[in-house]
Formats: structure tokens, C-alpha cells, sequence
């Protein structure tokens, strides 16, 4: 945990965070919610002076997961027929692009931030909301709330499971472990309407 604290303390961990973070909508595989969590747990071990690390790291991870979905949603947008064929070959993403566009109807876009949170799904809402072609300014607003949530809870995660039970990899193990049963529950929620429907 020293060697990552010191690279919390550089700016290079800004630029890791943030380059993991806007890829990961395209490669759902890369760990950008461990690297937040590791440092912000490396963090919570400096001095009150490395504190304030938090709230950028926080800030450069959130702007990263908007301008990542932002990025999809407008590949997807411009992909044409053939994004249109993929889509269409796979039930659960049509499904989740139909409900995506019914939330966003509604006015109410709790789907997109539940998918924050679930696995690959911040990649099938921004996809399919680009595919839909679903206005940016029902969009975006709440993929910036989807941002902003995620990465403010992963780096509390970090931050005060570094508090607790010291800058150690215990610590930031249980502090995976939360991420992984909140990506597990909002992937529960996500299924649920299909489950729903099915009967």
C-alpha cells in the first residue's frame, strides 16, 4: 500500500484513474472501480494535507465515466444499421434498450444509474441509449448523476475503509467486496422488470 500512496500523492494516479475509467464502458473487464477504491484507501492513510486527493480523485473519476458514456452514446449514435443488427441479435440488450427508452419518456432516468453499478451495464445503457437515438439532453444529465454517484461511493469505499481498518490490502479487499455486492444488487434490480414481464 506505501508504493500506491505515493502515487496517490503524484498526479499520474489522476491520469490512470481517469484513462481507466472512460475506457471501461468499451472493456467492462478493466478494474477502474478497484483502482479507485486502492487509492482512495492508500489516501485515507496521509496526513489531513493529502486529504483534499479525495475529492479530485473523486471529481477525475466522475468526469471520466461521463465523458466515457458520452463517447459511446456517440459512436452508438452514429453507427448505423449495423450497430442496429448487433443489437438486435441480443434479447437482454434489446430489452434493456427498451427499457432504457421508456425511463427516459417517463422523465426518469433511475435506470441509468442503477446500470452504473451493475456489471457492463454503464456500457448497454450508453450503447443503447446512442443506438435509440435518444435525445443527449434526457441523456447526459443523468449519466452525470450516474458519474458522480458511482465514483463518490467507490472512493468512500476506499477512503473509509482505509479509516477503519488501516492502508492495508484487507482493507481495500472488504472495500471490493462492497463494490461487488452493490454492482451484484443493481444487477438483480436491472433483471427484475424482465423477470416481470416473463410471467
Amino acid at each position: 500500500m506505501e508504493s500506491v500512496g505515493s502515487l496517490v500523492g503524484s498526479p499520474w494516479i489522476y491520469a490512470v484513474v481517469a484513462l481507466s475509467v472512460l475506457l471501461d464502458v468499451f472493456l467492462p473487464v478493466l478494474p477502474s472501480g478497484v483502482l479507485v477504491i486502492t487509492a482512495a484507501t492508500a489516501a485515507a492513510a496521509s496526513t489531513a494535507a493529502y486529504v483534499p486527493d479525495i475529492l479530485v480523485l473523486t471529481l477525475c473519476a466522475a468526469t471520466a465515466s461521463v465523458l466515457g458514456d458520452l463517447v459511446a452514446y456517440r459512436l452508438a449514435w452514429r453507427g448505423g444499421a449495423r450497430l442496429d443488427r448487433a443489437l438486435a441479435r441480443s434479447r437482454r440488450l434489446r430489452a434493456a434498450q427498451e427499457r432504457l427508452g421508456a425511463a427516459l419518456a417517463r422523465g426518469g432516468g433511475g435506470l441509468v444509474v442503477l446500470a452504473r453499478f451493475a456489471p457492463a451495464g454503464r456500457s448497454v445503457v450508453s450503447l443503447g441509449a446512442g443506438a435509440a437515438r435518444h435525445r443527449a439532453r434526457d441523456f447526459l444529465p443523468w449519466s452525470a448523476l450516474a458519474g458522480f454517484t458511482w465514483a463518490s461511493y467507490s472512493a468512500a469505499l476506499g477512503y473509509f475503509g482505509g479509516q477503519w481498518l488501516g492502508a492495508t490490502w484487507l482493507a481495500a479487499a472488504v472495500s471490493v467486496g462492497a463494490l461487488l455486492a452493490a454492482g451484484a444488487g443493481a444487477g438483480y434490480l436491472m433483471r427484475k422488470p424482465e423477470a416481470s414481464e416473463a410471467r
